[in-house]
């Protein structure tokens, strides 16, 4: 199994189950959000996967998506991203992780001049096991 595919679903399970983010966007966790979403919500975003000595090393966003909360709800998302995944113990099938940091967080008001995007990044190195049953 790929290993950026293993780091997504780990991500995906980790941020699904942690109770501070889902006061904040409920069960609203999506990789491909669907068109009626409601807001807030969070997408998991681009990711790049490229080589590194013994392992990969990827660079991930994810994107939250607010209107009534603004820009200080974008904010408070993306923070509570931030902590979730700060020195979380995230299990790939497959792979193990290496490190996990948090590289940068920005919020920006989107055309419709509606919705505000806060977009969060972060760099991850994983190892393949040999494992893969």
């Amino acid at each position: 199994m790929s290993a950026d595919l293993e780091l997504q679903k780990a991500i995906f399970a980790h941020l699904s189950s942690d109770a501070p983010l889902a006061a904040l966007v409920a069960t609203r966790i999506h990789d491909n959000a669907p068109g009626d979403v409601a807001h807030p919500y969070l997408v998991l975003g681009e990711s790049e996967m490229r080589d590194w000595p013994a392992g990969m090393e990827h660079r991930l966003a994810l994107h939250c998506f607010t209107r009534g909360g603004g820009r200080a709800e974008a904010k408070s998302i993306l923070e509570a991203v931030r902590l979730a995944l700060y020195d979380a113990a995230l299990a790939l099938e497959g792979h193990t992780l290496v490190n996990f940091r948090f590289l940068d967080a920005q919020t920006r008001r989107e055309a419709d001049g509606l919705t505000w995007r806060g977009t969060i990044r972060f760099r991850a190195v994983t190892e393949e096991t040999g494992d893969t049953e």
